[in-house]
């Protein structure tokens, strides 16, 4: 059986989620910007007798369709239909051709709506009382007007080639046709905000070329898909570009999301870096504020631009309960300074980076242990997270009987960004000339390095506790979090080939990559998103780590197993997860819910062909 897929289709902060034949039919599906829902039913009737023989979207901003009317041996009729989104305007072309021997007639109809609902609101969260958008009909055009509650106007218009008949609520465009005739239809849909200047991006084409030194037997078609992926999802600020964390629903700049996908492209794209980290700098908390978690210093989770969010509603705008986007930052600025050779933006982003390591070592450690920790959101309902580590489901953080973690949780890779964090520091003091503190940040992270080992590392399973709970015990269980700490260096050089050996065991690595927590563990459920799952961008920056550690062949062996996972999906996307299930068991299962893509996997992909194309030291 087929699974049918939902079309979606992105260009910077616009999105067009619809149904398997690309029309727009009710539901969560509608054509999106900025978190409002700008239309809620853009739905063709082509005629009873029509099948979709072809939907197909070869990047995130294009579909192409062909649909069919045929009887007997032949087409009679055929629509083709070519749908284009640019920053809040989206293009349908339609085209009808009568392939028969004798005159057709038909019509193509249209139904449309709009409601400006909050994408939260589309999600199942905070429901609102509204009024219903204005209607205005002319003679080539519809336009939605609405007003939201703290006085934004919004509106969508619809606009054609030629008039419509309107006919029970729908636009009807009539048409009949000699044999092998054809007629073409365009409408266009503008989406009017003016509060958010449209800025352009790269063409793909000129992106394409700094991936050109890509080129890996077997994963081709993985590669074009990814690096098309990463141009289709970024996100075009003031400060330069910032990757979306993934569509449908996440077209949005997330911390965490953005900072480790910024990292993996670095080689290739350095300009993604610096964007992200001046766009995360911006909205860098400068107060309190518990209703959004925000602390003095702390870069956020995620940036929302929807009604509730403008009116405090919920508190995505922006929403700051991460515990590891601001070691992130800071260890990012470092790895871009490494990469391009260059200080410039160290200096730019002072203000910001300093203010990121007051608070890793102010708030982000209440209890002044060394160890940045979190306390639960449990603030209300909606998108709260009670988890604010990258396992950020509400069962993630267990112990070995099962029991939730409870108190202030210190997570095990989340010790591993700071280290790396003020490794990053050190460096950054010491290009600036001040020699002292960066001996102080050094000293600091050798310390944490030491204390980490000590509190974490547990002989008896070969590895390191996932975290510790509010009482200072250890999560005793089997993760991938270790993994982790290999990328960031954190790991005592001692442990680090038992540590690979726990990871390799058959209960951890699927032949996929590995799972987020080992089967046999308390908790462990194959299809579960947190507890036993395979994280493609998870596996990838475990990778990272074994490369840094001399794991070459071993790095090597993860690569190529993620790349086949990617080859062997429908679109060669790599999903944002597969169910934990052994590779010799059958093809790997998607998540059922997920984004695809997302970007930190598509920059994974591209990260681990270039790790296969890294000669072995």
């Amino acid at each position: 059986m087929n699974v049918q897929h939902n079309v979606v289709l992105k260009e910077n902060y616009t999105f067009l989620v619809a149904d398997p034949d690309g029309n727009v039919s009710g539901g969560e599906k509608g054509l999106f910007d900025r978190d409002t829902r700008y239309l809620s039913r853009y739905a063709w009737d082509l005629g009873e007798d029509f099948q979709t023989l072809l939907v197909h979207a070869p990047r995130l901003d294009t579909l192409h369709a062909h649909h069919s009317s045929i009887r007997g041996h032949g087409q009679r009729l055929a629509v083709r239909r070519e749908l284009r989104l640019e920053g809040r305007r989206m293009h349908d072309a339609l085209t009808v051709e009568n392939s028969s021997l004798e005159a057709q007639s038909g019509r193509l109809r249209l139904e449309l709506d709009a409601d400006f609902v909050d994408l939260f609101e589309v999600r199942g969260w905070f429901p609102q009382d509204r009024q219903p958008p204005r209607r205005e009909a002319g003679p080539d055009r519809v336009r939605f007007g609405y007003r939201a509650s703290d006085g934004k106007e919004q509106a969508t218009t619809v606009s054609f080639s030629r008039p419509p008949e309107a006919v029970d609520g729908g636009l009807d465009f009539p048409y009949r046709l000699a044999p092998g005739e054809s007629t073409e239809l365009h409408v266009t849909i503008t989406l009017d905000d003016a509060r958010h200047p449209e800025r352009p991006g790269p063409s793909y084409a000129s992106w394409r070329t700094d991936f050109e030194d890509l080129a890996v037997p077997g994963a081709d078609a993985v590669l074009t898909q990814a690096i098309d992926d990463l141009r289709g999802l970024l996100l075009f600020t003031e400060a330069g570009p910032v990757p979306a964390a993934g569509i449908p629903w996440f077209v949005a700049a997330f911390g965490r999301d953005a900072l480790l996908t910024a990292h993996l492209l670095l080689p290739h794209r350095p300009d993604v870096a610096a964007g992200t980290l001046r766009y995360l700098a911006t909205l860098q908390a400068r107060q309190d504020d518990d209703f959004r978690r925000a602390q003095p210093g702390k870069i956020p989770h995620e940036m929302r631009f929807g009604e509730l969010a403008r009116t405090g509603k919920a508190p995505h705008a922006p929403y700051y309960a991460t515990v590891d986007a601001t070691p992130l930052f800071v260890g990012l600025l470092g790895a871009h300074a490494e990469a391009t050779g260059s200080d410039d933006l160290v200096h730019e982003l002072r203000p910001a980076w300093e203010a990121a390591l007051g608070w890793m070592t102010g708030p982000g450690d209440p209890d002044d242990d060394g160890f940045l920790e979190f306390e639960a959101d449990t603030s209300g309902p909606g998108p709260h997270l009670q988890v604010q580590s990258w396992k950020d489901s509400p069962d993630s953080m267990a112990h070995a009987d099962g029991e939730l973690a409870r108190g202030a949780i210190a997570v095990s890779e989340v010790q591993g960004y700071a280290y790396a964090a003020y490794r990053a520091a050190a460096g950054f003091y010491q290009r600036l000339g001040d020699a002292g503190a960066a001996t102080a940040w050094r000293e600091r992270a050798d310390a944490l390095r030491e204390r980490f080992h000590r509190a974490f590392w547990l002989e008896e399973l070969g590895t390191y506790a996932m975290a510790l709970d509010g009482a200072k015990r250890p999560l005793a269980v089997r993760s991938s979090d270790a993994g982790q700490l290999l990328w960031t260096g954190i790991v005592d050089d001692a442990v680090a080939a038992r540590l690979v050996t726990t990871l390799f065991a058959a209960d951890g690595y699927s032949g996929w990559g590995f799972r987020t927590l080992a089967a046999g563990e308390r908790r462990y459920n194959p299809m579960s998103y947190h507890n036993g799952s395979v994280w493609p961008h998870d596996t990838a920056l475990v990778a990272a780590g074994l490369e840094r550690y001399g794991f070459h062949a071993e790095a090597r062996r993860v690569a190529r197993d993620v790349l086949a996972l990617a080859a062997g999906q429908h679109d060669r996307r790599l999903p944002e997860l597969v169910a934990g299930y052994d590779r010799d068991d059958g093809p790997p299962v998607p998540y059922p819910v997920a984004c695809r893509p997302q970007a930190w996997d598509a920059a994974a992909a591209v990260f681990l062909a270039r790790l296969l194309l890294t000669p072995v030291p």
